[in-house]
């Protein structure tokens, strides 16, 4: 689980890390300010649920083999996804109406989270 989740984790900071620079080099003169705030928001959440990936990974051989570690990985990532993703593609595309998606992302977040908890609270 540990190689599983450190991995996950690894190549969502490696994509957060270049969309970022993307978006602050590629992106500046592009974007309208809103549009600009929502990717950085993006890229802000990417790179923190990717570093949950990764103390998901470092703690998860302690908790051992649980379906709550699996569910809070799947969760975490299922929310970089979701909530970052939604809102890189609706700065670079100005489909507002994609800002619909971001709050699933937010709820797969707080699911991960609180999988990370319960499986916490098990062991």
């Amino acid at each position: 689980m540990f190689r599983k989740y450190v991995g996950w984790g690894a190549v969502a900071m490696l994509l957060a890390v270049a969309l970022g620079a993307f978006g602050a080099h590629g992106l500046k003169d592009k974007l309208d300010a809103s549009m600009m705030s929502a990717y950085e928001t993006g890229v802000q959440y990417h790179i923190a649920h990717a570093l949950g990936l990764i103390a998901l990974g470092l703690v998860a051989d302690r908790l051992g083999e649980s379906k709550w570690v699996a569910r809070s990985g799947a969760f975490l990532a299922a929310g970089i996804v979701l909530f970052s993703g939604s809102l890189y593609v609706m700065a670079v595309t100005d489909i507002g109406k994609l800002g619909i998606i971001t709050p699933f992302g937010g709820v797969a977040f707080l699911i991960g989270w609180g999988c990370l908890a319960a499986a916490v609270r098990r062991k």
